[in-house]
């Protein structure tokens, strides 16, 4: 019994950055590939246009990434170089227009990895995603479980790539569904390395009368950080504050779906506007 789609895993990936020290690579965070509809084929398939979503703050003041991903076959898994800036400096990526929205996208050439046959998947923004007004018409509320996909801590596997799946609930969303608030909070344990990572529901078979029942799994957010707990030591002698102890609360912060979407349509129109820049 599967409650997350097999194929949810394959869309998350862990990103890299260049060793300090020593010469392995340092895997810092997680991100995901979202399908943004385009259009309807012929043939009645759709089409997605592929973007990378993570947070900002992973790709500032970097020149590049790395991507990892698992061969269909059983071999080794791969790492892809993601330059994030051309050849005058100018970003490739782009930020929610909102500072304080912690998300960004960057375009990837999903034709290009499945040539090279990687083991490789994307969330489809008609099929699999929930923003808020979906989670509203879901009746999604607090309690609701929820499982957090991602690489925290560096870990990434062995040899192939193995994503993380941790699971726990929704601790506070109201505020989001009302738009009052850019970000909710889950009842789960993240570390680094879980920024950027994609949070999906669980389907419930069973409601409470009432209420709605889910039948899907659907991505509902984008992982931010976790919310620290912070306590202070305070010398008996002087009373000044001595020593700050920061822990992990246990809670995360969740920015809706809706900001990488928010993301990638600031991004289609900046390139729309280069277009007519350049007639």
């Amino acid at each position: 019994m599967a409650l997350i789609p097999p194929y949810f895993a394959d869309c998350v990936v862990a990103i890299g950055v260049d060793p300090l020290n020593d010469d392995e690579r340092r895997w810092v965070a997680s991100g995901f590939l979202y399908g943004d509809y385009v259009r309807d084929n012929e043939d009645g398939t759709k089409q997605y246009r592929v973007y990378l979503a993570t947070n900002r703050h992973v790709f500032e003041n970097l020149p590049n990434v790395y991507l990892r991903f698992n061969p269909i076959s059983n071999e080794p898994a791969r790492e892809y170089p993601l330059s994030l800036l051309d050849k005058n400096g100018a970003k490739l990526w782009f930020p929610h227009p909102k500072a304080e929205v912690d998300v960004a996208v960057i375009p990837i050439n999903i034709k290009l990895l499945r040539e090279h046959a990687m083991q490789v998947s994307y969330f489809q923004s008609v099929n699999n995603v929930a923003n808020v007004d979906k989670l509203n018409e879901l009746g999604v509320t607090e309690g609701d479980f929820v499982y957090a996909l991602g690489f925290p801590m560096g870990i990434v596997g062995g040899e192939r790539s193995t994503v993380i799946v941790r699971s726990g609930s929704i601790a506070r969303i109201r505020d989001a569904l009302v738009r009052a608030n850019q970000e909710y909070l889950i009842d789960a344990f993240i570390f680094p390395g879980n920024s950027g990572g994609p949070v999906v529901s669980k389907p419930e078979a069973l409601a409470i009368k009432g209420t709605k029942s889910q039948d899907a799994a659907y991505l509902i957010g984008i992982i931010k950080s976790y919310v620290s707990y912070r306590d202070v030591a305070v010398s008996l002698q002087s009373k000044r504050e001595r020593i700050i102890f920061e822990e992990n609360s246990g809670l995360a912060a969740v920015h809706p779906i809706d900001f990488v979407q928010e993301a990638i349509k600031g991004h289609l129109k900046m390139v729309e506007g280069n277009k007519e820049g350049q007639k």
